[in-house]
């Protein structure tokens, strides 16, 4: 019993200098599904009317996405749906009093750096839901649709750790 409880301490190490104490794995930005909204520019009212439109999707958009277990999941539920946020975005703008439409694109985009509650999305390209208001021009509002980050409220957030898993499978093992 005492050896096997030395070699299974020695393993554990091991393990935890491999992968690093506490250290999540960031998933690749091929995982990712981003979300931005890009407001005519950045005049206050623009900017205002972005969070508006963001709201709306964001509302009509949670119950889809959280039930998406992939990437790929979500992105067909995307694009089927391209036209209804086109409606959302435009009724939006217009119950407002803008004269500009938006519209909304599911693409691979580039973007730089960003850092979202602890996550860093490191640069490069990305498959985004792009929605531009106007001109587009302005400051942006974005998330990550996938996995959900900004449709579910953090207490329904799973966190997983890579140690316990190694650890439940060991002993399954």
């Amino acid at each position: 019993m005492k050896t096997f409880c030395i070699t299974f301490l020695t393993f554990l190490i091991i393990i935890l200098a491999i992968i690093g104490i506490g250290v999540e794995t960031p998933l690749k930005s091929s995982e990712y599904l981003r979300i931005h909204v890009r407001a005519n520019s950045n005049e206050k009212i623009d900017q205002a009317v972005k969070l508006k439109v963001k709201d709306n999707l964001v509302n009509y958009l949670t119950p889809i996405l959280t039930e998406c277990k992939t990437k790929e999941k979500a992105k067909l539920e995307l694009e089927k749906r391209l036209e209804e946020l086109d409606e959302i975005i435009n009724s939006t703008l217009e119950r407002e009093g803008f004269a500009y439409k938006g519209k909304a694109k599911l693409r691979e985009e580039e973007f730089p750096t960003r850092k979202y509650e602890g996550i860093i999305l490191e640069s490069g390209f990305y498959d985004a839901l792009i929605v531009e208001l106007g001109e587009g021009k302005g400051d942006n509002w974005w998330c990550v649709v996938y996995p959900p980050l900004c449709f579910v409220r953090s207490e329904n957030v799973e966190y997983r750790s890579k140690i316990k898993e190694i650890i439940e499978k060991f002993y399954k093992a």
